[in-house]
């Protein structure tokens, strides 16, 4: 047996790789106030990148300090469950003890492999109260006992910038105006309205949020209030929002981070749950910046669901994929991807190019347009879990991925996403207004994804879902490239007759060449959807509209992509 008396030291070194990632944390997001009010987009751009890789980043160098400091024997995994024990002694007061959990398993899987995990070296359970109540979150509150333009008024005194306000006065009748349109009228007279605002701003891209929730002592609505800094015109205060559904779609998972100052996170996170009760608390403390930790909810959630459920998992519907294979549990909301051992003679990538992809749809604005993911190494499922067609497939397409081992199965990497109806699918089943519905999201989302420099690649139907909240999603990695790096061509005249009747084309095409004009064909094999499109959308037919956008993003414009309806607002 190893020596044991190094355990309180073990355990203080990887709390101080804790401190010092939350450091650097939060000077990031500290700076997403003066990067707001300076308008610099593409240095908030640049910080939302280093702040996700910020955590790798800080996890590598702490397991190098531990394994320079102590020896191999002292570093044995028998010794571990001295150290979490010693651990939760220095967490126990801290007020982010739920993210130092999460930090201690990151620290742990970098020293030893998968197969050494249990919860009594780690925390797969969490030893932290759930979500504790020691203190309230942090907000501010307002009654307006019967005068909505002063309460309005006493808001924008307390949230205030360095930049003034462009029409602070025209802004704050026009959020009256959409207060009495959204809520009840006799709400409004009620003398028990209260309004309840989380102290700190949330940034995002080249928006600022303040979200709270409305509440009398029967009802509540959610509350969020995007503004806008318009350059050299000042803030602008740019709609008031109050339907849960559109609060949750601005959260949504198809979302870049937050940056929001939350000393206490667990009460913010609780905060959030009181006017989303329908988002998982997994996605909340994603949603603003917290993945890693995010990734723990998530699966302590799924493991307790196959715990306490039959649920097996099956082949998720929808076409099969030409390099991943996706299988999903019916009565839980994900699907789990894998990458296939042998790809489609048509798909011209390898599976480091595929990796590549999905982990950079992390570190760029998904704009509302792309589903989050998180990767997983070595997943161990109950046999009994599988529907035995689900596991013989995975296992014939992804033998090096999925193997058997006694009753378990080891999935040895794969993403998790959440799930949707393929567009394809829902297509399939839309009436005519639904259709057109449907259409008209999938082309504003290929636009959405080229303002945020990101060419889809493979824009089949079948590569985009519909959300519960009816929103086209992409999320089909293994060919997105920067929009920059594509290279999109007219097609050229022909030269002769002959040229013209080839079965081959007569021009040189290169890797990263497009030809807008060969998309209806391409993407629409049903005749009334592909003249809908055209109509709908047929500039993305047109290799200048593309060149055009990347001619802006090339020239440093952040373009604005806006997480919610402006009513009788510019589209700028």
């Amino acid at each position: 047996m190893p020596q044991q008396w190094p355990a309180a030291d073990i355990a203080r070194m990887v709390l101080d790789g804790f401190d010092d990632y939350r450091e650097h944390f939060r000077q990031i997001t500290d700076g997403a106030r003066a990067r707001f009010e300076q308008a610099q987009w593409q240095a908030t751009q640049v910080a939302s990148a280093a702040r996700i890789n910020l955590y790798e980043e800080k996890v590598s160098e702490t397991v190098d300090r531990l394994r320079i400091a102590f020896d191999t024997d002292t570093l044995d995994v028998s010794c571990w469950p001295l150290v979490k024990s010693a651990y939760i002694s220095l967490i126990d007061l801290r007020f982010d003890d739920e993210l130092s959990e999460t930090w201690y398993n990151s620290i742990f899987c970098g020293l030893f492999s998968h197969d050494l995990i249990s919860d009594g070296c780690m925390f797969i359970h969490t030893t932290r109260p759930s979500l504790r109540r020691a203190r309230a979150a942090q907000t501010r509150t307002y009654k307006p006992q019967g005068q909505l333009s002063g309460m309005l008024a006493s808001i924008f005194a307390d949230y205030r910038f360095s930049e003034d306000y462009a029409d602070l006065p025209g802004d704050l009748r026009r959020l009256e105006a959409q207060l009495r349109e959204n809520l009840p009228d006799w709400v409004c007279k009620d003398p028990e309205l209260s309004v309840e605002l989380f102290s700190s701003v949330l940034y995002r891209n080249k928006g600022a949020y303040l979200v709270g929730r409305i509440f009398t002592q029967d009802e509540q609505w959610p509350l969020v209030i995007p503004l806008l800094h318009r350059e050299g015109r000042g803030i602008q205060i740019d709609a008031l929002i109050t339907d849960e559904a559109d609060v949750s779609i601005i959260f949504s998972f198809t979302r870049s981070y937050f940056m929001v100052d939350v000393p206490v996170p667990a009460e913010f996170i609780g905060f959030l749950r009181r006017i989303l009760p329908g988002k998982h608390i997994a996605e909340l403390y994603t949603s603003i910046g917290f993945y890693k930790h995010g990734k723990s909810e998530f699966y302590r959630a799924l493991i307790n669901h196959l715990a306490n459920t039959d649920d097996q998992f099956i082949m998720a519907p929808g076409v099969r994929g030409m390099v991943m294979s996706v299988f999903t549990l019916p009565g839980f909301n994900t699907v789990f991807k894998i990458i296939k051992d042998r790809f489609s003679p048509s798909k011209n990538v390898d599976r480091a190019t595929v990796i590549e992809k999905y982990r950079l749809v992390k570190s760029v604005d998904r704009v509302g347009r792309m589903a989050d993911t998180q990767e997983f190494a070595d997943f161990r499922f109950p046999l009994g879990k599988f529907d035995p067609a689900c596991l013989e497939e995975l296992l014939d397409v992804a033998p090096s991925t999925v193997s058997v081992e006694g009753d378990t199965v080891l999935i040895r990497h794969c993403w998790t996403e959440r799930r949707m109806t393929p567009l394809n699918l829902y297509l399939e089943n839309a009436n005519d207004d639904q259709v057109r519905e449907a259409l008209e999201d999938y082309g504003l989302a290929i636009k959405q994804l080229a303002a945020a420099n990101i060419f889809p690649g493979d824009m089949l139907l079948k590569n985009f879902g519909v959300t519960r909240h009816g929103r086209v999603v992409f999320y089909d990695y293994d060919e997105i490239c920067f929009l920059t790096e594509a290279n999109f061509r007219h097609i050229p005249q022909p030269r002769t007759p002959e040229d013209e009747m080839a079965s081959e084309p007569w021009y040189s095409i290169g890797p990263l060449d497009v030809f807008p004009e060969e998309f209806p064909p391409f993407l629409f094999a049903d005749a009334g959807q592909r003249k809908l499109f055209d109509q709908l959308h047929g500039e993305l037919y047109n290799a200048d509209y593309w060149k055009s956008l990347q001619d802006a993003i090339r020239a440093g414009k952040v373009i604005d992509v806006f997480p919610y309806r402006r009513k009788g607002l510019d589209s700028e």
